[in-house]
């Protein structure tokens, strides 16, 4: 692996903004209608117990990262094969986060922009920070955590100055039985965004202090799962449950009510900002540990020589995607959580652990 260390306050912050990202954006938790902070709370539950399989995978193989040990735990061709698969799917997100990314900017911002443009401009950043390594980007992260906060602490406080919250927008609850939550939970917020933390199987060996990764890693996801729920209550407050499951990006419609006297209005710039920043993050780790992955899988000493070759890839795979946005997402709802996600976050790692603990205890006997 790359011979870099990052601190434990850069991984806590990585954490954050990774977990945060686009999911703060969209409406994790919507099929729940005004239930969603609940279900919100319950991803949040099982994907801490979801990040205690990743942790002790860690404990096993300290040193090395998933695509290496899952060849360890069940064999060079089938853990080759395991490891592949996971360099691919990593690349998929990539490719997803980037469509993301450049769809709420058009739909935002950039409405005559093509899509294509803004993609470019994103790649750009994402290749030149792929070159500059894990560590410079931990810090330009502890540059920008600050930031993202601010602007969250500030939007917050400028809600609740305006007479646009309603709490009763949040009534019934459980309305529609508990089924539907559990429902939502397995469907959409265990996957997105918690258990998004299988990523960090490939950047846990990099930290200076691995003694601390356990209490730091789930003080991240505790933090972003509480700021998702509170920001899914605010939302649901705000724009009432019908709008709330209608709206792509209830975050925004949410911003574009506040108006204080006549001088505070338009704040879309800081959701801009925070979709930049954020974004930019969640894309950056995805992308990465692919490069990281892949130099591991094939045994290429400089990683950088991945870069250029895997940024092309994740580039035109953002774009043919799909056809449109309408698609991208129907596909984000209905395939990713069953097919693509379940396999990824929560089977493979649970067999690999099972497999991994009975070689030890066997080897310890």
């Amino acid at each position: 692996m790359e011979k870099v260390r990052i601190s434990s306050y850069q991984l806590f912050i990585l954490v954050v903004l990774f977990e945060l990202g686009t999911a703060i954006l969209f409406n994790p938790g919507g099929l729940a209608k005004q239930d969603a902070w609940i279900a919100n709370l319950l991803g949040l539950a099982a994907g801490l117990l979801l990040f205690w399989v990743y942790y002790r995978l860690f404990r096993y193989y300290p040193d090395i990262p998933l695509t290496s040990y899952a060849q360890k735990i069940i064999g060079k061709w089938l853990g080759s094969i395991i490891a592949s698969l996971y360099i691919v799917y990593f690349l998929y997100q990539s490719s997803r986060i980037l469509r993301d990314i450049g769809e709420l900017l058009i739909t935002t911002l950039y409405n005559q922009t093509p899509l294509l443009v803004l993609n470019t401009f994103m790649l750009f950043t994402l290749l030149y920070g792929a070159f500059k390594g894990i560590e410079v980007v931990a810090r330009v992260g502890e540059l920008c955590f600050p930031i993202v906060y601010l602007l969250a602490i500030s939007g917050f406080l400028a809600i609740l100055l305006t007479d646009i919250v309603h709490l009763d927008n949040l009534k019934p609850i459980l309305e529609n039985g508990g089924g539907i939550i559990l429902k939502t939970v397995v469907r959409s917020t265990l996957n997105f965004p918690f258990g998004e933390m299988v990523v960090f199987t490939m950047l846990l060996p990099y930290l200076n202090k691995p003694k601390k990764v356990l209490h730091i890693c789930l003080g991240g996801v505790l933090l972003s799962g509480i700021n998702i729920t509170i920001t899914s209550i605010i939302n649901i407050a705000v724009l009432g449950v019908d709008l709330f499951i209608r709206s792509p990006f209830p975050l925004f419609n949410t911003i574009r009510k506040i108006e204080l006297s006549t001088f505070l209005q338009r704040l879309d710039v800081f959701f801009i900002l925070y979709l930049i920043v954020a974004g930019f993050f969640k894309l950056y780790l995805y992308f990465y540990v692919a490069v990281v992955g892949a130099a591991d899988l094939f045994k290429i000493k400089n990683q950088t020589k991945l870069v250029l070759p895997l940024g092309t890839l994740i580039f035109f795979g953002s774009i043919t995607i799909a056809s449109n946005y309408a698609e991208h997402i129907k596909e984000g709802i209905s395939l990713i959580p069953y097919f693509i996600h379940m396999p990824f976050q929560v089977i493979i790692p649970v067999i690999l652990l099972i497999v991994a603990f009975f070689k030890h205890f066997k080897s310890s006997k």
